[in-house]
């Protein structure tokens, strides 16, 4: 008796197994950033699975913030492709990422920036045209 009961589990359809990021909802893999915290954290604790989960999380939901802001930094110059310029562009646009992104990006450049001393038009004198035009 106890093998039919044995064999009915065996003959069931096996579920499909479901990964941690689609349950999750994320594209990025939950499973990967967990073995690299797992390996590449010093510290002797344990990581739990939902450290994992929110960190990939917080991972794509930056990656997809600057490839947002990169998309139109390149379709505000008419290319078609993302270069590391585009995205130091877009990084040091935005106030709340350049503070977080502090590091060189390589192949980025400078981000062009006027003092607004130097691009203002020097106010002098009015010509004496201009006084007799206006009296």
């Amino acid at each position: 008796m106890a093998d039919k009961s044995v064999e009915n589990k065996s003959k069931q359809p096996r579920t499909k197994a479901v990964s941690r990021s689609t349950r999750a909802g994320l594209q990025f893999p939950v499973g990967r950033v967990h073995r690299h915290l797992k390996t590449n954290v010093n510290l002797k604790k344990r990581i739990g699975s939902t450290a994992a989960i929110y960190l990939t999380a917080l991972l794509e939901y930056l990656t997809a913030e600057i490839l947002e802001l990169a998309g139109n930094v390149s379709k505000d110059l008419k290319t078609k492709r993302i270069t590391p310029r585009h995205l130091h562009l877009a990084i040091r646009g935005d106030e709340e990422l350049d503070a977080l992104i502090k590091g060189t990006i390589a192949g980025g450049g400078i981000v062009p920036h006027l003092h607004r001393f130097l691009s203002e038009k020097i106010q002098g004198k009015p010509k004496e045209n201009e006084n007799k035009q206006n009296t």
